[in-house]
């Protein structure tokens, strides 16, 4: 499966200079871990995120957000924002750093 290029270069834009940050193929996508620990991906154009349980339901509400289904069943934790809630380059810079805060926090893999 296809994933936007130019949505990869943004977020590579956006977490350059973070050390602990490495990319890996998943989902049918491109994923960015922090520390091992999944952090964001994209799948076809939609960026995925990792909130974690406290921020979950906070980030669900947000325009443009949606649970991750992709077998029938939602993963809790997880969320796909469709392209126009990330179109600026500000907007995708605040979901980034909505996650990382949950994700610097977990122990390395």
């Amino acid at each position: 499966m296809a994933y936007d290029k130019g949505l990869a270069e943004r977020i590579r834009e956006q977490l350059k200079g973070n050390i602990y940050i490495t990319e890996k193929k998943m989902f049918g996508g491109l994923c960015f871990l922090h520390d091992g620990n999944m952090l964001c991906g994209i799948v076809k154009d939609e960026l995925m995120l990792r909130t974690g349980p406290d921020l979950y339901a906070t980030l669900l509400t947000k325009p443009h957000a949606r649970e991750m289904d992709f077998t029938g069943r939602p993963m809790k934790g997880m969320l796909i924002v469709e392209t126009q809630g990330f179109s600026e380059d500000t907007d995708l810079k605040w979901w980034l750093d909505q996650v990382l805060v949950f994700v610097s926090g977990l122990p390395p893999k």
